[in-house]
């Protein structure tokens, strides 16, 4: 493990750099429609072409089912006329920015590099707090929550060192004393550990009151379904500088045009207009030794030499794309084993727990814009409810914050489903106790040296943020680059069995 780290720690050093200009051409071309085929448009996507360009190889298609750029990074105008605002329904946060002259991380250097509006984000010191009744003072619960989740992580450090099994961080909470024994401290572990960026928008402003809800349902779990050491290394890899994290910092997108322009502008600067495909959904893909061949919804076949799979996690676990041959047991057993501000006290875990207020002279000022955020089981339970019943239900709650003051029904409401676009099927991964660094190497492995795979979910140390796709993709076009080029192909290693970490206690189970 600790390697493998050293090895990861190198890369993420060199990569964070936005690459210069190619200064030679790969002129060899295929003779299929493109030596390479990216199957989705968004970061890993796009970074992976913008790699192979300047590797000097500008033989490749992008092939996006949307009619844009940008995959999980969508937006939303939500307002009345003359009152309107652009707000993000995906991704809307850089996560750890940079520590004065440290490394950035890359996802903030493609905001500088197109100016894109972004804004610090105090998450723990700026919590207002409240229960069903209303207003509640519980802040000394919340700052031991975020103690003792600083802790657990700690633990997490000791385990590795001692190569301790991996547990649940429901486990971790038991072990250190931590199990939540009232309503209050569930909703301090919820704000620690399930919280990740599951949003209800509200645009509140004396009596207009707009709601946008989004659920992401896949990703962010509860304390029974997230590994206890791979929160930890994520959680540090990201956050901490002595572990070449960039930062404990996070910045809000608040650009009108747009959380996506960081990925439109960056793929702006090279790509070609006959080097993406728009409104191509992708049915099936048959692969061998030879190459690879997609068949898109419109009976369309497209071949290539290589092919790099950017698809969401979901995508890939719905069985939405039929591959052919079957993908191998190993490939199927790793993609099904992941799975994809004020604080509220409710007697239900999970009930619209974790409220932001965007009414801020560094957001939107005079906005009344309001979010609220609903995760796991919860959020798939309002996905399957009508608009107008969770748009009783977030009232009802939030009337119950403040009892005393009256509040209007909204006059608009924007549901946004993941789990149900069949494009993404979630938002974005998890990593479970029973999910091992060897299902992880796998879901990233190649198959047949042909067939590529790159997403935040195959990130090892960056998994469920941007900038783990952002990495994933570069390190995909860097070495596709080297098979084309005639380098050493050795593509991405397997393993035909990810094992137990000791052997069982019984030789037999079963008759």
């Amino acid at each position: 493990m600790r390697q493998v780290l050293t090895v990861l720690f190198y890369f993420a050093a060199f990569t964070t750099a936005l690459p210069s200009l190619p200064t030679t051409h790969y002129k060899q071309r295929s003779t299929k429609d493109a030596k390479v085929l990216i199957l989705g448009g968004g970061v890993a996507g796009v970074i992976a072409a913008r790699t192979l360009y300047h590797e000097g190889i500008d033989d490749f298609l992008i092939i996006e089912a949307r009619n844009e750029l940008g995959g999980r990074m969508q937006n939303y105008t939500i307002g009345v006329p003359g009152k309107q605002y652009t707000v993000e329904l995906g991704a809307n946060w850089i996560q750890g920015t940079q520590t004065d002259n440290g490394p950035a991380n890359p996802i903030l250097a493609l905001a500088r590099k197109h100016h894109v509006k972004n804004q610090y984000s105090d998450l723990d010191g700026s919590v207002t707090i409240y229960d069903h009744n209303g207003s509640k003072d519980y802040r000394a619960i919340l700052n031991t929550s975020i103690y003792q989740f600083t802790r657990i992580i700690a633990v997490a450090g000791e385990r590795v060192k001692t190569q301790q099994v991996d547990l649940s961080l429901r486990s971790a909470y038991g072990i250190a004393g931590a199990t939540p024994k009232n309503l209050y401290e569930a909703a301090c572990q919820y704000y620690q550990v399930d919280w990740v960026r599951m949003q209800v928008f509200f645009l509140l402003d004396f009596f207009i009151l707009l709601i946008i809800t989004t659920t992401h349902p896949i990703d962010a779990q509860p304390p029974d379904r997230s590994s206890w050491i791979a929160s930890a290394w994520n959680n540090n890899f990201t956050f901490n500088t002595n572990m070449s994290g960039f930062s404990d910092e996070n910045n809000l997108c608040i650009d009108q045009r747009g959380f996506k322009t960081i990925i439109q502008a960056e793929a702006a600067d090279f790509l070609q207009p006959d080097q993406v495909s728009l409104y191509s959904v992708v049915t099936t893909i048959a692969y061998d030794r030879d190459g690879v061949t997609v068949t898109l919804e419109n009976g369309t076949d497209l071949t290539a030499d290589y092919v790099l799979c950017t698809f969401s996690l979901g995508v890939l676990q719905y069985g939405d794309i039929a591959f052919k041959p079957a993908l191998p047991s190993w490939k199927v057993e790793a993609i099904q084993s992941m799975v994809m501000m004020a604080v509220y006290a409710d007697k239900e875990r999970g009930r619209y727990p974790i409220w932001q207020s965007l009414d801020h002279v560094k957001f939107f000022p005079g906005s009344g814009l309001i979010f609220v955020t609903v995760t796991g089981d919860f959020s798939l339970r309002i996905e399957g409810m009508r608009d107008s019943d969770v748009q009783e239900e977030v009232m009802e709650v939030l009337r119950a914050m403040y009892p005393n003051t009256t509040i209007p029904d909204p006059v608009a409401f924007h549901p946004k489903r993941w789990n149900a676009d069949p494009l993404f099927r979630g938002s974005y991964s998890n990593w479970p106790p029973s999910f091992l660094p060897g299902h992880s190497g796998n879901l990233r492995a190649t198959v047949d040296k042909r067939l590529w795979f790159a997403d935040e979910a195959t990130s090892l140390k960056y998994f469920g943020f941007l900038h783990g796709a952002y990495f994933e993709g570069l390190n995909a076009g860097e070495e596709i680059a080297k098979c084309i080029k005639g380098f050493a192909c050795t593509a991405r290693t397997h393993l035909d069995s990810v094992l137990d970490a000791s052997p069982y206690p019984f030789v037999s189970i079963t008759p």
